[in-house]
């Protein structure tokens, strides 16, 4: 029975042992850099035994210098076509050849020859951040590394935004599990319950400084955050409850460890979970005020103006507008 080696491990020695020296043979001291960033779970670490039957390979991607490509980058690929061989330790191979700021320009829509701006912050999908920042560098002498920490996580008052957005889509909804459940609709309520548990589990990511990817691993992700140990089995318990009573019950404990977590952040003075009934309702919520003490930490005034009129937060709440690829440059006008 095969051992399983992860598809970066597989690339890395792709780079060195067959790439690398076919640039140093037929292009000697041309600077470049290589690396596994894009698709696929062996980008994110949680590619296993089942990821290799469809899409699954070692691979390189290159990079070469911006006056660099003009003149080589044909070459390279005319190079690698040919002599890279079909297969790497039992697998097909695969390679691309790009410049950094192209291979952004591709991914994010995003000229790396100008400022960021929050709006181009809040219009790139975090799972696309991941991809470009998960992975490995094999190889660097043309400044992807530099890339890939300026992209490495949200700018403070872009974090802070987002922070209060994500309470937001909390509090109006905490009340909710109780209220359908009450009327009867236990379908409903539950399906309150799971969104619940999707943005308290968005929240810890942000709180925890780190970008979600998407739906296939945010649970595995999730679990391998600091919190995950302690959250995972609570936020299940919600997603197991039969009855709306054992589902408020089940989200208690959970709102309690978010507004924990927010405090041990010491962005505002601590933050007492209050256990409150919204006009005297029989439902129990965690309420707390923390957006309102978040908003005037924000020092940039483009965020500031947009956090006092698009409480919605980034485009990752408007998944079904980010599909095909090319749509980020309309989304950008929601921000201006």
């Amino acid at each position: 029975m095969s051992t399983f080696v992860p598809g970066a491990e597989l690339s890395r020695r792709l780079y060195h042992e067959v790439v690398r020296p076919i640039l140093s043979a037929r292009f000697p001291g041309l600077p470049h850099a290589a690396a596994l960033l894009g698709r696929g779970s062996e980008v994110l670490g949680f590619d296993d035994q089942m990821s290799t039957d469809h899409d699954w390979k070692p691979r390189v991607l290159l990079f070469l210098a911006e006056e660099d490509e003009p003149r080589h980058g044909a070459e390279v690929r005319e190079a690698l076509q040919r002599d890279l061989p079909e297969s790497f330790a039992g697998h097909p191979t695969d390679y691309e050849v790009h410049t950094v700021r192209g291979y952004v320009q591709q991914q994010l829509e995003l000229d790396l020859d100008r400022d960021i701006e929050p709006r181009d912050w809040l219009t790139m999908p975090e799972q696309d951040l991941r991809k470009f920042t998960s992975g490995a560098v094999f190889h660097d002498e043309v400044g992807l590394q530099a890339a890939r920490d300026r992209l490495a996580y949200y700018p403070r008052d872009v974090w802070l935004y987002l922070l209060i957005t994500g309470w937001w889509r909390v509090h109006p909804e905490m009340n909710l599990v109780g209220r359908a459940g009450a009327a009867g609709d236990e379908l409903g309520s539950a399906v309150i319950g799971s969104r619940l548990v999707s943005d308290l589990m968005r929240l810890a990511f942000l709180m925890e400084r780190e970008y979600a990817p998407y739906s296939k691993w945010f649970g595995t992700a999730f679990s391998r955050l600091a919190c995950g140990a302690e959250l995972t089995p609570v936020l299940s318990k919600v997603a197991r409850a039969e009855v709306w009573q054992d589902r408020e019950a089940a989200l208690l404990p959970a709102y309690e460890k978010l507004i924990q977590m927010h405090n041990d952040l010491a962005l505002t003075e601590p933050v007492t979970a209050e256990l409150v009934q919204l006009w005297d309702r029989p439902f129990k919520v965690a309420w707390d005020d923390i957006p309102d003490l978040l908003l005037p930490l924000i020092e940039d005034p483009a965020v500031l103006r947009i956090a006092r009129r698009w409480r919605v937060g980034p485009v990752d709440q408007l998944r079904g507008l980010m599909w095909p690829p090319g749509t980020r440059s309309l989304l950008v006008r929601l921000f201006e």
